[in-house]
């Protein structure tokens, strides 16, 4: 069962622990932006190692760039993204 309050936090954690970021976990909001002006200030390469770190941990597959955008905005677009991939799988 999807339980979006863990899961948020699980991915404060996962980004946490793979980019170098300053703000601690609660200083993350779920909606702040992860790139771009008044966001966490993360690059192309956070990007990219978050794109392996979601594959890792969760087995998000984010195939190119345009998805990249769509899913990386923010906590809450990453969680939606692993809700929507778990539906397809279990309706598979």
């Amino acid at each position: 069962m999807h339980n979006p309050a863990t899961i948020k936090q699980d991915i404060k954690r996962m980004m946490m622990e793979n980019l170098m970021l300053q703000s601690g976990l609660e200083e993350i909001g779920d909606d702040q932006p992860l790139f771009g002006p008044g966001s966490l200030g993360l690059d192309s390469v956070d990007a990219l190692q978050l794109v392996v770190a979601l594959d890792k941990n969760y087995g998000l597959k984010i195939p190119d760039p345009e998805t990249a955008r769509k899913t990386l905005q923010s906590v809450n677009t990453i969680d939606a993204a692993l809700e929507a991939d778990a539906q397809i799988v279990l309706n598979k």
